[in-house]
């Protein structure tokens, strides 16, 4: 059993299955997505304040390790505006050193999550809550850009939206006419050049025709600076007792970034790429070991990327080569580009993620949980408010308590005690039988209520109490355990409890809690509304006998 699972999270030769057939697109998509991911990498990079290198190196290191570990064929992973958002105000808390550590416990939380099994634990994030932190994040993104795009520099520590706010009403107008001339060169040519031709890489050709002009018109702006002309060579992160105390709930906010992010992303990805679906399980352990590889040589944390992933699927990638084609261009930038790099302006990827948040945004996915119900409405602009205003693993936290407590409210509303007349003939006496049917769920949000529907004041000569449970969906232990002690406030007033219809699913539920042990007589637990009458009438105390 367990190699069975250990073998189901690990590469084997059905990953590439589909090569002698696809190779070629795959190669073609991995190029295409190597030249969208260069200018995010090393934007994000910069972003999350780890620098253009860590995010260049992110991107070779991780994308390979999660292409070739992970549980999609065409997931493509590397730094993403989400973590940079995340990362940002650990690297001001904690310095620039404790990234290693971080990126590498991280890595080993998701790892064991997969192994454990919980990748499946995803679905249960509501949709208004995953758009609600979309939304967050593309916010921050773009607030996060705005100390480049005035060419200024944000108070360390400070929170993205009064940061922003800071350096806007303090704005040297000088310095930030050529900036933002900058930008909006990007901007226009990022929205512009795919119109002309769907095969312009808008990213890349806006940057590099951002960095020749501000070249040739010898605007002083601040640079890339200099980068490594190769990879830097693995070491393990110093463990210190003190810094791990200090780090581990930072990891554990990351690792749940990662693992959602990377699982939202998949399951996107898998129903748009016609090669079947993913294994969400195995995409952890690949994102996991991707993180550890990428912390072991200087990046930044991990996580599948939307964006680039659809990027993948539309240049019709079919299998793990085109992110692995992706990671080696990048490389090869690594090895072969980074002079050219380096002299890019920050403006100009200030930028390309501007753009790009905007782009993270539906107005028609808005619109339609705004106009949906008010509880969705409400939950999706309050995941995007805490996101913005707090912190992201917060807003998912409280975004999925908030949609929980709005889907029990549903539940409960549509839960309920109906009081029945019996079947005719009428019989002298059955005025005091209350037949009572328990429909939709009996669970800790309906429990009191149902309670004080059946221990009713308006009838007080009933003697005996039918309940009838065939129609319950729903049954948790706070509703059986209510059940009991009704069970037992009616039989020590006397009056005589009988239970029909309990399906079998809960069974077990009701004897454990003790319901059955409550009736004075086990024949008071009957299947049929026939025999349930039948033995009530018997009870009657206005009934012949």
């Amino acid at each position: 059993m367990i190699a069975r699972t250990l073998g189901r999270l690990l590469p084997s030769r059905r990953d590439y299955a589909d090569l002698p057939r696809s190779w070629r697109r795959d190669i073609m998509a991995g190029v295409t997505v190597g030249v969208v991911a260069l200018p995010l990498a090393l934007a994000f990079g910069i972003s999350s304040g780890v620098g253009a290198a860590a995010g260049l190196v992110t991107a070779v290191v991780a994308g390979l390790v999660a292409a070739v570990f992970g549980g999609s064929s065409v997931q493509v992973s590397g730094p993403t505006g989400a973590m940079a958002v995340i990362l940002a105000p650990i690297v001001a808390s904690h310095g620039l050193g404790s990234i290693a550590l971080v990126t590498v416990l991280a890595g080993v939380i998701v790892l064991v999550a997969g192994v454990t099994g919980l990748g499946r634990a995803v679905t249960f994030i509501p949709w208004p809550v995953i758009e609600g932190f979309t939304l967050g994040i593309a916010a921050i993104i773009f607030l996060q850009q705005i100390p480049a795009a005035f060419a200024a520099t944000a108070s360390p520590g400070q929170r993205t939206l009064p940061a922003a706010w800071h350096v806007v009403t303090h704005a040297d107008w000088s310095q930030a006419a050529k900036t933002l001339g900058v930008i909006a060169l990007v901007a226009a040519l990022m929205l512009g050049l795919p119109r002309l031709h769907r095969a312009i890489p808008g990213s890349l050709a806006a940057v590099v025709a951002a960095t020749l002009a501000v070249t040739v018109l010898g605007l002083s702006v601040a640079t890339i600076g200099e980068l490594p002309s190769h990879l830097p060579a693995p070491a393990l992160p110093g463990v210190d007792l003190g810094a791990l105390r200090d780090l581990i709930g930072a990891a554990l906010a990351i690792a749940a970034l990662a693992a959602i992010e990377s699982l939202l992303s998949a399951r996107v990805a898998a129903t748009m790429s016609p090669t079947g679906p993913y294994d969400p399980d195995r995409e952890l352990v690949g994102q996991g070991l991707a993180s550890m590889a990428s912390g072991v040589f200087g990046g930044m944390p991990a996580t599948g990327a939307i964006a680039r992933t659809a990027v993948n699927v539309r240049s019709g990638a079919r299998t793990r080569v085109s992110a692995i084609v992706h990671s080696l261009l990048l490389l090869g930038v690594v090895y072969l580009a980074t002079g050219p790099v380096a002299a890019i302006p920050l403006a100009a990827l200030a930028g390309v993620l501007m753009v790009t948040s905007f782009r993270m945004i539906s107005a028609t996915t808005i619109r339609r949980i705004l106009t949906s119900t008010r509880s969705d409405a409400v939950t999706f602009l309050l995941t995007a408010a805490v996101t913005v205003c707090f912190d992201l693993i917060e807003a998912v936290e409280i975004g999925v308590l908030v949609a929980a407590f709005f889907a029990l409210r549903s539940v409960a509303r549509r839960s309920s005690v109906v009081r029945e007349e019996l079947p005719a003939p009428y019989r002298p006496g059955d005025e005091e039988i209350a037949l009572l049917r328990l429909d939709g769920a009996m669970f800790f949000g309906v429990a009191e209520r149902i309670s004080n529907a059946i221990i009713d004041a308006d009838h007080p000569r009933t003697s005996v109490v039918i309940i009838r449970m065939s129609q319950l969906g729903m049954l948790d232990a706070t509703g059986a355990n209510t059940l009991a002690q009704i069970c037992t406030e009616l039989e020590s007033r006397g009056i005589t409890v009988i239970i029909k219809g309990v399906r079998p699913e809960h069974a077990a539920l009701l004897a454990n809690v003790g319901v059955f042990e409550t009736l004075r007589h086990e024949n008071h637990l009957v299947d049929t509304l026939d025999e349930a009458i039948t033995h009530a009438r018997t009870h009657a105390r206005g009934q012949p006998h």
